[in-house]
């Protein structure tokens, strides 16, 4: 994420190359981890649900959600989540069903074989949270300080959307 910016007067310059470096991070971070639960299908030769489809089923989990809900949490974009839910229904990996009161909502709910690959990006997320806590890569206190300090900048960012008109 390369940014070319004006920066004013009142703007602390050292401030917002930091701010730009955590953006450009967090963008990283996003395609490395579809990278690696990627790998990890490939690894256990499930070869025909991707990253993006792996990561939703992982999300739903054991709840029954509507396509609108998984957009409202900020998880994904409109045709991207309507897309994968559709692919996953076709693939036997999630049950679909229109919703008695609004029948242009469908609901959705993971199969036994969608479970299972709930499960398997489980087991990563468990095998790397044990091997960054006992490596030292991260403490209980500092993954408490990057959440923390990433749900201001969520705060904030959802504040300038909603104040903006």
């Amino acid at each position: 994420m390369s940014m070319h910016l004006q920066i004013g007067q009142s703007v602390n310059h050292g401030f917002v190359v930091q701010y730009l470096e955590a953006l450009a991070l967090v963008e990283r971070l996003h395609r490395l981890l579809l990278d690696v639960i990627k790998d990890e299908f490939e690894r256990v030769g499930v070869l025909e649900v991707n990253a993006v489809q792996a990561l939703l089923l992982f999300n739903i989990g054991d709840n029954e959600v509507t396509a609108c809900a998984l957009k409202s949490r900020g998880y994904y974009q409109g045709s991207n989540v309507s897309y994968n839910l559709k692919k996953l229904v076709e693939m036997g990996y999630m049950h679909h069903q229109r919703c008695e009161i609004d029948r242009r909502s469908v609901r959705v709910r993971l199969t036994e074989k969608g479970r299972s690959i709930r499960d398997t990006v489980a087991g990563l997320f468990e095998r790397h949270a044990d091997g960054l806590q006992s490596r030292d890569v991260l403490s209980s206190n500092g993954i408490n300080d990057i959440n923390t300090a990433l749900k201001r900048v969520e705060r904030y960012w959802t504040d300038q959307i909603r104040y903006i008109y």
